[in-house]
């Protein structure tokens, strides 16, 4: 018998967002970096804050659709660092895209914004962030992208 497959709701990163620079159409779409400023982290589990560096490196296809691989570290509030990545992506109606992209308010709930990420850290205490597979559920605003993580059991 196989194992039911579940989840876990552990935490809630706040990431906040600088400018869109974009590379240019690189033949499989549009390159663009989205630099990481900060932010939060809240759960039971850990509690902490996003560290100022990293960046979202993405990939917008012609239709519409993101390829996102956002590179970025966290900083528990016991003072230990957590690196991330984080792969995914986020789809949906072309005309709400665009909204998003404008930097306008759409209801995260009508787009598809899923990620996969990976944590790594030295801490003994955060060691299990390494020993289990994660997902996230993200919404985008103007200034910040808002990504419930979740352990899969």
């Amino acid at each position: 018998m196989v194992p039911v497959l579940a989840t876990r709701y552990v935490f809630t990163i706040t990431a906040r967002i600088g400018a869109v620079t974009s590379a240019g159409e690189i033949g499989t779409g549009e390159r663009r970096i989205v630099p990481i400023v900060g932010g939060e982290v809240r759960g039971k589990d850990i509690n902490g804050k996003v560290l100022a560096f990293g960046a979202d490196f993405q990939i917008v296809r012609p239709d519409s659709s993101i390829d996102l691989e956002a590179k970025y570290a966290i900083e528990s509030d016991d003072g230990a660092v957590i690196y991330v990545e984080n792969r995914g992506i986020r789809r949906g109606p072309i005309d709400l895209v665009k909204k998003l992209n404008r930097g306008e308010a759409v209801d995260p709930a009508l787009i598809y914004f899923r990620t996969m990420p990976r944590f790594e850290t030295g801490s003994e205490r955060y060691r299990w962030l390494m020993q289990s597979l994660f997902v996230a559920s993200a919404a985008r605003h103007a200034d910040r992208v808002v990504i419930d993580v979740h352990q899969v059991l």
